[in-house]
Parts: structure tokens; C-alpha cells; sequence
């Protein structure tokens, strides 16, 4: 039976359900010349689709502060302080109730309601020559449903499922099933595989406004690249089976997206000679450190106009007068709609009074990073990779120093620009190789942290003799197969588009790939698992003992490369599901797992019980 306050929550999406003329302002930046509504059930204009599209996007802007809120305050990356605001401790230490300002079911169930009317009503038929011109975006909904769902079922458990609009106060009176995760993936996923491939929406780049300056000669556009703002179908595929356990499907449809798109993780490094102005790890490199780099700087992929890193991201507008805002880069520190004198990057924009810090566990964890580098003159004829014990330097964009009014402090830079990053080519990346590993090919997961999947992987495939572990040989030849054939990176047909695929640690640590350099798969799964013996867990030798330390690898770099980005507590609970259903060292070990690194935040109850993940639903 569907309770009183579940009904009011459904009752209340009737009221912004109008289409894009109704859910946007008349300056919005998500405004359309459309003055259709959403209960127009006729949609038999080729153009609807982009009027209701784009308020689709408008229902994802009114819920990005709640899903980085509810995601990383509950996770192990971040820390209270003395200017925290009460509903984000209570987040933090697990004892927000209904009245928690961020724990809204209702703003997930607009964009729902939202994408069921327009799946309900939507001509598929209309075409252009013989081009079928409503798909992408008929795709697009079935997608925004899906992450929607998915995120409900993060937060809530099992949560009231309908995929008919509500349009009347008695729909919403009427009993609604409840489904959770494996019941969402069930009942949406045959229809989204059916889309798969579709390519996302269009519409060139909107503009978000004019970004408060007092440069009034020289005023800075805000852009949205609208094919940014999408979510594509193969990426919700692969999230949806990736948390029903269903780890083959998964990585094909990660796949998918990455061959189709052509997607790979690029070259991208932190130059620590910009660091070495901020800190003192000059003092910390030996003199034969060679400070020449090429490839991006890994900051600059926050810059939606000029990187391929940014799959998914929801865009907030420049100024109150263009739209949605956002809170998030005041909470983490940095006054984004300031209208004192000062430019963009002034310190004077920069919060001491910020509400989030970073959690010691996340400082902890950059700092026990090894960082690789070569020597200014090779030896011997070889490369030379040595070790240097300065951490990873992704910390240092991501908690940037600064000084301001003589106190020195570090703020989160991610949001400065008002974008809210939900899918990035790494964030793709490591929930394949999470795939991956479960999959039963712990050396291919870790390979997308070492050497990135490519035809390189050839070269390290191991032969079985003593020179393996000296020539860096790591990839087992079942995996290879596995490459070429269930996931196929390595078939004739693909391998040539993930050529430049480099290895993710290398971001924060520079020279993980190849041989030469001492992160080797050996080396570091064996330290992995050392540190797990430490804690009490009982390892073992097997290979089900190295997937369970690869997938802590994997864990710990979802930590350094997506820190704040809002998916940190769902990724924690997701692979401590992994392990629970495992089961390797007992039934409830993923559950031991979470507690143990939440323990920091003295929670109001007991996360070995996973009724508590959950928030109230209101």
C-alpha cells in the first residue's frame, strides 16, 4: 500500500509538469519559443522534441545540488567543520530524517513523471527523408528515467514505480508498485537495450549567461554544450547491470559507448612544477627530476568547451537572471556569483567560511601515492623510472592552496565553473574495469590504471616463464582472448581507435605505463593485499583474493580521479554489494568494509546493516 506522504510526494511532480515553456522562465537559459504543454498529448510536431527535451535538462538542474550533496557528505572523501550547516552534518554522521532539506524522492519523480508523459505520447514515426527524427530524443528520455530510478533506488531502497504519467490527482491516489535496484534494471533495461547506440541529442551550445564580473567592457560568456547535457544510453546500460552484479553485460555496454563515441582517456597530466609555486615538494624531488611534460593538464578537463573528458554534466547558469543556480561551489569554498570587484580568479572569491572540507581519509589516501618520474639523463641506454614519495598530485587541483586575510587554507576547484560533472570518460573507465575485475580479469581492470587499454597490452602479455614479473608481462593470454572477442578492444576491427588509451593513475602520478616503471601489477595488488592482512581481513592466495585487492585499487582511484563529484557514497555501497554477494571472507564482509571506512564520521547507526544506507523516503 503506497503511504500517505509517498502519495503526496507523487502528487506534488503534477505540479511542475508543464513542458519546457512551463518549467522554464522567460530568460531561462533552457528557454524555448515552444508555448506546447505537456499535456498536449498529441507531440506531433518534429520540434516538440527539443522543447521537451530541454525541459527535461531543466528538471536535472533543480536536483544537482542534492545529488552531490547526498553522495559525497555521506561518503568517506569528506568532513564537517565549524561552519557546516546542520542538515549536512546530519547527512554526514547518518542521522538525517525526513525534514533533511536535501532528502527529496520528489525531485528524481518530476523528471520522471516529466520523461513518462513525453515516453507515453511521443510520435516515433515522424521522419525526415528516411531518417527517423524523434529517436535521440526519445532515447534520451527513456535514459533520464532510467539514471532517475537509478538514483531513487541509491538513496531510498525500494521506492514507488510507475512508468504511465501522472496526470490527475487521482493517478497519483492510485497503488503504485515497488521496486528496487534489480527490479528497476529489470523492468527498464530491454527497452533502453533496444535504443542502444542511439546517439544523444544536439542543439548546438545555449548560452548560460553573462558570468558576474566587474570587467563590464570585457563581460564573459557562460556556454552549455547541449550534447553534453545528455545521458547516453549504453553508459545508464552499463550502471544499470553494474549494480544488479550482471558484470559481462555491464562492460559490453560500456563498450558499446566507448567504440561508438571513441572515447579514451587521454594524455593528461598535473605539471608538478605549477605545484612546486604552491607547496614544497621542490624539496621533496631529487635534483635529477626532469620537469618536461606534454599531453593536457588534468585541470583543464573541467572546461566543458575544450576537453573530451566530460561525458554527462549538468550545467547551472551564470547568473540568477539566466536560471538555475547552484550552491555547491560556495559550500566547497569559492563565491562563484560574487559581484565584488575582482576577477574570476581573485582570491577575494575564495571562502574561508566554506561549509565542506576534505575528510583526512582522502588526504591520507593522495598522500601515500608513490609519484613516477624520469631522471633528467637516461642510464644504460634504458628509460630510467624512479620513485619519488610525494603523493598524487590530483589532490593539488582538486583542494587548491590559497592564502586569503593571512589564513591559509584549500578549497574544492571542481565547481568553480557552475557545472556538475555526473559521467566522465573516466568515470566510464573505472566502472568497466570494476566490470572487469568482477568478470574474473583482474589484470585487465588493472591495466585501464597502468598502461590503459590498447594495442600496448600485447607487448605485456604474459608468457608463463621467470621473465614475466622482469619485463612487466601482466596480462594473462585468456584475457587477450577476452579483449579480442566479449569486449572487444583488441579486435582488428577496433583496436586501432583506443590507440592513445592511457592509463588513469598516471593523472596524479605521471609514469605508470610500461615496463620500466615500478607500478606493476604484482607489486601493487600484492601491496593492496598486505594492507587488507593489516586490517584483519583474512587473505588468502587465490584469485578470487587478488579481484577483491584489485577492486580496493579500483575503489581508492575512483577517490582520486572523481573526488566530490557526487558519486563517492553510491560507489562505496555498489562494491560493498560486490563483496557481500562474494562473499570471500564472510557474508557481510562488504558491509564490515563500508563501516570501517566511515567509522571517521562516528555514524548515528550501524552501517553493517544495509537498511541504514538508506535515506527516509518522504
Amino acid at each position: 500500500m503506497i503511504t500517505k506522504s509517498i502519495k503526496t510526494l507523487i502528487t506534488a511532480c503534477l505540479l511542475c509538469c508543464g513542458g519546457a515553456a512551463a518549467l522554464t522562465a522567460c530568460s531561462d537559459m533552457f528557454e524555448t519559443d515552444s508555448d506546447r504543454q505537456i499535456f498536449d498529448p498529441a507531440l506531433d510536431q518534429k520540434t516538440d522534441s527539443m522543447f521537451y527535451t530541454l525541459g527535461m535538462l531543466k528538471g536535472l538542474q533543480m536536483l544537482a545540488d542534492q545529488y552531490v550533496m547526498v553522495g559525497e557528505m555521506r561518503g568517506d572523501l569528506t568532513a564537517t567543520n565549524s561552519y557546516t550547516e546542520i542538515d549536512l552534518r546530519q547527512l554526514a554522521d547518518f542521522s538525517a530524517d525526513a525534514s533533511n532539506k536535501y532528502d527529496s524522492a520528489y525531485v528524481y519523480y518530476r523528471v520522471i513523471n516529466n520523461c513518462n508523459y513525453f515516453i507515453a505520447h511521443r510520435d516515433t514515426t515522424l521522419r525526415t527523408g528516411s531518417r527517423l527524427v524523434t529517436i535521440p530524443e526519445y532515447a534520451e528520455a527513456l535514459a533520464v528515467r532510467a539514471w532517475a530510478y537509478l538514483q531513487l533506488a541509491k538513496n531510498y531502497g525500494s521506492v514507488p514505480f510507475f512508468t504511465d504519467p501522472l496526470t490527475s490527482i487521482g493517478d497519483a491516489n492510485s497503488q503504485h508498485e515497488t521496486k528496487d535496484i534489480q527490479g528497476i534494471c529489470d523492468a527498464l533495461a530491454p527497452e533502453l537495450i533496444r535504443f542502444s547506440g542511439t546517439p544523444v541529442p544536439t542543439y548546438g551550445n545555449i548560452s548560460a549567461g553573462v558570468l558576474n564580473s566587474s570587467d563590464s567592457e570585457n563581460p564573459q560568456e557562460k556556454s552549455v554544450v547541449s550534447s553534453r547535457a545528455m545521458i547516453p544510453v549504453d553508459v545508464i546500460l552499463g550502471d544499470l547491470f553494474l549494480e544488479t552484479h550482471q558484470y559481462e553485460q555491464a562492460a559490453r555496454y560500456y563498450f558499446n559507448f566507448l567504440r561508438t563515441n571513441q572515447w579514451t582517456i587521454r594524455q593528461t597530466w598535473i605539471d608538478p612544477t605549477e605545484i612546486w609555486i604552491l607547496s614544497s615538494l621542490r624539496e621533496k624531488m631529487p635534483s635529477s627530476f626532469d620537469p618536461t611534460f606534454s599531453g593536457f593538464q588534468w585541470g583543464t578537463i573541467f572546461n566543458v568547451t575544450s576537453t573530451n573528458d566530460i561525458v554527462t554534466y549538468i550545467p547551472l547558469a551564470a547568473n540568477r537572471l539566466r536560471g538555475v543556480v547552484t550552491e555547491l561551489p560556495r559550500y566547497f569554498g569559492y563565491d562563484f556569483y560574487s559581484t565584488t570587484s575582482g576577477s574570476a580568479s581573485s582570491n577575494e572569491r575564495y571562502l574561508l567560511e566554506r561549509q565542506i572540507d576534505a575528510s583526512p581519509a582522502y588526504y591520507a589516501l593522495s598522500n601515500a601515492q608513490d609519484y613516477y618520474y624520469t631522471p633528467s639523463a637516461a642510464t644504460g641506454g634504458s628509460t630510467v623510472v624512479r620513485t619519488a614519495e610525494i603523493g598524487d598530485l590530483r589532490r593539488f587541483y582538486t583542494m587548491y592552496p590559497v592564502t586569503r586575510n593571512d589564513s591559509s587554507f584549500s578549497v574544492m576547484r571542481k565547481f568553480n565553473s557552475a557545472n556538475v560533472p555526473i559521467y566522465r570518460t573516466a568515470t566510464v573507465y573505472l566502472r568497466l574495469a570494476e566490470a572487469l575485475n568482477r568478470m574474473g580479469y583482474p589484470d585487465a581492470a588493472f591495466a585501464i590504471l597502468k598502461d590503459g587499454i590498447s594495442e600496448d597490452l600485447l607487448t605485456y602479455t604474459a608468457r608463463g616463464d621467470s621473465t614475466d614479473l622482469e619485463s612487466g608481462r601482466y596480462i594473462q593470454p585468456e584475457t587477450v582472448e577476452m579483449l579480442r572477442t566479449t569486449v572487444p578492444f583488441l579486435s582488428a576491427e577496433n583496436i586501432a581507435i583506443f590507440d592513445d588509451n592511457w592509463g588513469i593513475h598516471s593523472r596524479g602520478t605521471y609514469y605508470t605505463q610500461g615496463a620500466f616503471s615500478p607500478y606493476q601489477f604484482n607489486a601493487i595488488v600484492g601491496r593492496k593485499l598486505a594492507e587488507l592482512a593489516a586490517k584483519g581481513s583474512p587473505v588468502g592466495i587465490t584469485k578470487a583474493d587478488t579481484i577483491n585487492a584489485v577492486e580496493d585499487l579500483i575503489c581508492d582511484e575512483m577517490a582520486l580521479e572523481l573526488a566530490f563529484e557526487g558519486n563517492r557514497f553510491g560507489d562505496l555501497t555498489r562494491i560493498a554489494r560486490h563483496k557481500n554477494r562474494a562473499a570471500l571472507y564472510g557474508g557481510n564482509y562488504g558491509s564490515e568494509w563500508l563501516a570501517a571506512k566511515l567509522a571517521y564520521k562516528h555514524p548515528a547507526v550501524s552501517l553493517l546493516d544495509e537498511k541504514n544506507w538508506f535515506l527516509p523516503l518522504k
